[in-house]
């Protein structure tokens, strides 16, 4: 993963700060800054906060930060030594001022910290894709997702808002995604890809307006 280290970050000779793990797991730069750009134009005006539920070494976050879209970014992250690269990473890139970080379990967070400020918050989560199949199967079975199933994740961050974009394997099950559909609009899944290859899919859920 080595070699992609400026699809990752631009700014990797500047001092950005990896763990093992992020080097498979962070979002490249292109790819999140594409997907903030479609979440900030299609998000209900009157959302003004982003909630990143998983937010690693920072990647989503810091393109969520920058986008400009938001009145604040508040990142969720429950590994101790990720969370300091986040912060280091978000200031690299000068958007440290924008972010509230939390450092715990993303689902406690929410319900403890973060409940006032569903009404005017969109939720991205990009889950671990842990699980039999993630790499195998031509289709992935997100009820067997691990940690954290599809149904999981759907019914705790609804306590929330339902306005959700989840970050998922490019081979996720769209028959169980469109089952957890819960208004009458139609979900938006969205492949985003690098060199003309997916690397991830994204599932609007909720209100969100043309992309």
């Amino acid at each position: 993963y080595y070699h992609q280290r400026y699809d990752l970050f631009s700014k990797y000779d500047e001092g950005i700060l990896m763990t093992d793990a992020a080097w498979y797991g962070v979002t490249p730069e292109p790819v999140a800054n594409k997907v903030a750009q479609h979440i900030s134009s299609a998000a209900p005006i009157s959302k003004a906060i982003l909630i990143d539920c998983f937010a690693g070494v920072g990647g989503n976050t810091i393109a969520f930060a920058r986008s400009g879209r938001w009145k604040r970014v508040y990142a969720i992250e429950q590994d101790e030594a990720i969370i300091c690269c986040g912060k280091h990473n978000a200031k690299l890139y000068g958007v440290d001022q924008k972010i509230s970080w939390f450092h715990g379990d993303c689902f406690e967070i929410i319900k403890n910290d973060l409940a006032p400020l569903g009404q005017y918050s969109v939720l991205f989560a990009s889950p671990p894709w842990g699980g039999p199949g993630y790499r195998t199967d031509s289709v992935f079975d997100l009820t067997t997702m691990q940690p954290y199933s599809l149904e999981q994740l759907l019914e705790s961050f609804r306590r929330l808002t339902r306005d959700i974009v989840l970050f998922l394997p490019r081979t996720s099950n769209l028959h169980q995604l469109a089952k957890e559909n819960d208004t009458s609009k139609r979900i938006k899944a969205i492949h985003y890809c690098m060199e003309g290859a997916s690397k991830a899919m994204c599932v609007y859920y909720g209100l969100f307006g043309a992309l």
